[in-house]
This record gives C-alpha cells, structure tokens and sequence, in this order.
C-alpha cells in the first residue's frame, strides 16, 4: 500500500510517517525548499518529493507519478495567529492546494481514499449549551484560519458528492506532544521552562490568555486516529477527533510547571493575546469511536511530560 503525506516534515506529518512505516505502509512526503528537516531525518525508508502544493503542474506530476492509494492531506499554514497578519496567504495557501490535489487526483482517475485534517477552531464561538461538540453543531469560526479549514471541508464534501472522490475530513481538536512547534502554546510554555531550568532566560514565563479552555491529544493518538479514518470512516462523512477532556490553558500551565523545580513567575504578554479567543473547545468523539474503535490511550500527563523532556534536550 502507498501512501502521501503532504506536510511529511511537520510535527504531524513527521509521527504519521513513522506510524505508517510500522504498518509496512511505503511513504512518500511532500515538502518545500525551505521545509525543516530535523523532525524525518532519522527516517530512512521514505521517499521525499519536493512540491509547491499551490502549483497544479507540480501537483499533478506527483501524483501522477506516485499513484498514492491513501492521501493523508496535513500541508496547511496551521499557526492562528499568523493567520490574523496574513489572512489571504493562509486561505489561499490551505484552499489553493487542496483543489490541486483534488483536481489531479481526477484527471488521472485515482481509486484513493483522502483524509482532509481540518480543526475544530471551525466551531468557533460556542455557546454554554453546545458542549461537548458534536460534528452537528453550527460552524462559526473566529479566524481566517478556522475559515480557511471551513472551506477544505467544504470542498472536500463537494469533489465528493461531485466527483465521487473518497474524502474523509477529520475535526482534531488541539493536539501536542514532542516536535510541537514553539509557536504552539503547550510548546511554547515548555520550551520557556526549560530554558529557564538551563539558566538561559531569567525564571519568568510570558504567557497569554491563560483562560481558555481546550480539548487536547496526544500526537501519536491523532496519527493512529488519521490512518482509522481512511481504513474504516466512511467518504463524505465529517468526523471530530478528541479527548472529550477539557482543561484550560492555566491548568496545561500548572501542570508543566509541577514537573519542574524551579521557582517560576508568570507574566501575561499582551502581544499574546488575539483579537478574539475561542473560549472552550471540548469535543464529543463517540462518532468517530463508533465508526473505528478509536479512543486517545496516553494519558495527558505523559504527553506534557514527555513534551518538556522534548525541549530539554534541545534547549
């Protein structure tokens, strides 16, 4: 079985590789000339193919070339705040390339299934009574981030019912652990201490608004979940993909903190904050664990632990 990973060098991207060569599962990953290379450098058998994923031409010789049965689909400008400065590049980046994809995998007529991550950040403004969120619940998002992921499964429902294309999107709610990118609050806050443990930066820790309340899973959760998604989900459905357990971003905070001895202050930063916060995203994902047996196995502890002795080691 061949797979394609666009995005192969992401923090994502980098688990679902490894997840996939255990399975036996021949790999292939797009990535850009400025692509980081430390997160797959330590994967030997896969195979990398450089790809402007906004270019068609580029798009269409891979697959044409590849012929991917599985097409796991994470390039996106992913960061929401970046999204805020550059709210054209990130709908044009994360719209642009998937219509390539979609449009080459018609022309040359492929029988592949598509897994399509788009975020929960698409709910949005939730109201007391919609928790936890089920895939029915409205669609209100909050950032051209959240809309740039409304319109990728909104295309990936129309090439479907269009075109027949095997599309399944998957919602993931925040998701973490090792090779998070420091822009990500739970990396953030662990680089930050473990900078502080090494003497690098004084003992405070800058943080931003510390009372939202977040749904998160452990990366190598989520891969297990991309690839029951195309193995047993159904094309054209939507499915959310969580812990079902909230916390807020202070409580994340705490609990990084207990692993460290360290006497640490913290400070808000108000370049940290948004112009608006999702206050609470908490999912419901018994669609989903219905549809493949899944359900999260590391608990959060291990996750934020095994997060902070990431950053440890490289700070």
């Amino acid at each position: 079985m061949k797979a394609l990973i666009t995005g192969i060098s992401g923090f994502v991207g980098s688990h679902l590789a490894e997840y996939l060569l255990g399975k036996q599962v021949e790999v292939t990953g797009t990535i850009r000339n400025r692509s980081r290379m430390d997160h797959i450098r330590h994967l030997k058998d896969i195979q990398l193919v450089e790809c402007e994923l906004r270019d068609p031409f580029s798009v269409e010789s891979l697959l044409a070339k590849v012929k991917p049965d599985l097409i796991f689909h994470l390039a996106a400008q992913s960061f929401v705040p970046t999204s805020w400065n550059s709210p054209v590049d990130t709908i044009h980046n994360n719209v642009a390339g998937q219509v390539n994809i979609f449009e080459a995998v018609r022309k040359h007529d492929l029988d592949c299934k598509i897994q399509i991550a788009c975020s929960s950040e698409e709910y949005g403004h939730v109201e007391p009574d919609e928790v936890p969120i089920k895939e029915t619940n409205p669609l209100r998002p909050l950032s051209p981030y959240a809309v740039s992921k409304v319109a990728q499964e909104y295309l990936g429902y129309q090439y479907h019912k269009s075109y027949g294309l095997k599309v399944i999107p998957t919602r993931t709610f925040n998701h973490t652990g090792p090779r998070r990118g420091e822009n990500f609050v739970t990396s953030n806050f662990a680089k930050q201490i473990a900078e502080i443990e090494k003497g690098i930066k004084p003992p405070v820790l800058m943080v931003g608004n510390l009372e939202a309340k977040r749904d998160f899973t452990d990366v190598r959760d989520v891969v297990r979940a991309y690839w029951l998604a195309l193995e047993k989900g159904t094309p054209g459905e939507t499915y959310n993909i969580a812990s079902g357990k909230c916390c807020t971003i202070r409580e994340m905070l705490n609990l990084l903190l207990s692993f460290s001895n360290k006497e640490i202050t913290v400070q808000q930063d108000p370049e940290r904050l948004r112009p608006s916060d999702v206050e609470i995203l908490l999912g419901d994902y018994s669609k989903f664990h219905q549809a493949t047996g899944w359900k999260p196995e590391i608990p959060f502890e291990q996750t934020m632990e095994d997060l902070l002795n990431y950053w440890r080691e490289r700070v």
